[in-house]
């Protein structure tokens, strides 16, 4: 996913409880949902930072091979200001891009398209 076009809101925002409840009928069910896509984007995230500072790995502790790397800090300083992935997880619900389902009511939510 591509979170730079996320318009998730870099800062914490008070929202409408029952906003969040209203999808699901249960803020707490809506909040376990949201923590759950957290986890996910985080460690996609995660995943995505690694793979690139993988590039700038050092196998060698020589400390004539240690300098400081502008694209490395660019990158790292990139993924400091993205939205944090509960704020990008929340969004994602409000707008309904979030499939969910609860085998113990028999209910599903689908991804809409948008």
């Amino acid at each position: 996913m591509d979170y730079r076009k996320s318009n998730a809101p870099i800062t914490t925002v008070t929202r409408n409880v029952d906003e969040l409840s209203k999808q699901t009928g249960n803020i707490y069910e809506s909040v376990i949902i949201v923590s759950r896509r957290a986890n996910q984007i985080a460690v996609e995230m995660k995943q995505e930072l690694n793979k690139k500072l993988e590039e700038f790995a050092s196998y060698t502790d020589n400390l004539e091979e240690v300098f400081e790397n502008r694209e490395q800090i660019e990158i790292s300083k990139f993924y400091e200001r993205l939205p944090k992935p509960t704020l990008i997880a929340l969004q994602e619900f409000l707008e309904g891009k979030i499939f969910y389902r609860n085998p113990e009511k028999g209910t599903a939510r689908t991804k809409t398209t948008g």
